[in-house]
């Protein structure tokens, strides 16, 4: 009886006719691509049977004339940017250099308690112990001066991608045009394999910790640039409707109003960025880059399983350590 009701009301309003046309649409669309498989499947077996399979190849090769145009453009950037490209690398080694002196430098126990009390104060007590106990199971293997170089590393990464990805998250929430142009680039970032981002750190500084620095940069990149912008185009309307009724400027409603609303959503960028620069520990230590992730690579070349998987496990312990600490920070910044 309820079938029979649902089925009248659905005649009266309509919809049962909407319904009968979209299933008609999707029938037809069906067709059309069975068809036109068929098509397809059916022009290879004739032109195969018939011998003919060069007649499936392109007529053109571009591969060498695009390769060595490429490559004229590289040779012409490093020639001409050779002293841009020298100045970025003297000082970021210069950077990493002292900060990664200074972190081995301080004794174990300070950066323990350091890092016991930044969890307990930010996230909880629980986070605080097991923070700690990660770091001091990461000393007891022999794994704490990698873990300062790879801590090294990845704080002047961070640093680099959190200065160009909030400004750039920014910007495109506030322009639509520039999120409709940055939209393409990010997902091809994302998509890209890791292993791809070497090629330009290797092209333009060589063999290195500043290769690998450039190449965590890229990677970790758009997670950052995407939740600001996000987070920003997220705040309430009705908020930014009455901070410009109260003659807010725009830079003075983006910095009072939009960023400390969006502060939990960006901070989950800033997260996100984190987590990634720090899973391309491994992948840069291919290019050089000291830490943990060099001490899994030469494991692994030596066929040193038992090694390589406890320099895994601190990667692991450290990427656990700080995202248990970074969000209990967002979820504080959102309680509050």
């Amino acid at each position: 009886m309820e079938t029979k009701i649902r089925k009248v009301a659905n005649l009266i309003t309509g919809n049962g006719a909407t319904r009968a046309s979209e299933n008609a649409e999707r029938i037809r669309n069906m067709a059309i691509i069975a068809a036109v498989l068929g098509v397809a499947l059916l022009a290879s077996f004739l032109v195969h049977s018939n011998g003919v399979t060069g007649a499936l190849k392109y007529p053109t090769n571009l591969g060498p004339e695009l390769t060595g145009l490429l490559d004229g453009g590289f040779q012409w950037i490093l020639v001409n940017g050779e002293w841009f490209f020298d100045a970025i690398s003297d000082n970021l080694k210069i950077a990493l250099g002292k900060l990664r002196d200074f972190l081995v430098w301080i004794p174990w126990p300070v950066v323990i308690s350091l890092i016991f009390l930044l969890g307990w104060r930010i996230a909880s007590f629980a986070v605080g112990i097991g923070a700690a106990l990660g770091m001091v199971a990461i000393g007891l293997v022999n794994l704490w001066e990698p873990a300062m170089v790879t801590v090294a590393i990845m704080i002047v990464s961070v640093t680099i991608a959190v200065a160009f990805g909030i400004p750039m998250g920014i910007l495109a929430a506030s322009s639509n045009s520039v999120e409709k142009l940055i939209r393409p680039v990010l997902d091809g970032m994302q998509t890209m394999p890791s292993f791809v981002y070497l090629v330009p750190g290797i092209m333009l500084f060589g063999l290195g910790n500043v290769a690998a620095i450039l190449a965590t940069v890229l990677y970790a990149l758009p997670p950052c640039i995407r939740l600001t912008n996000l987070g920003i185009r997220q705040v309430d309307p009705s908020v930014v409707e009455a901070g410009r009724s109260f003659g807010s400027s725009p830079f003075q409603l983006l910095y009072k109003v939009q960023i400390p609303m969006a502060i939990p959503t960006i901070m989950a960028g800033v997260n996100q960025t984190v987590m990634m620069a720090l899973a391309m520990a491994t992948i840069a230590a291919m290019v050089g880059a000291g830490g943990l992730g060099i001490e899994v690579l030469r494991s692994m070349g030596q066929l040193e399983e038992g090694e390589a998987f406890v320099a895994g496990t601190a990667i692991v312990i450290m990427a656990i350590i700080i995202d248990r600490i970074s969000q209990g920070y967002v979820l504080s910044r959102r309680d509050s």
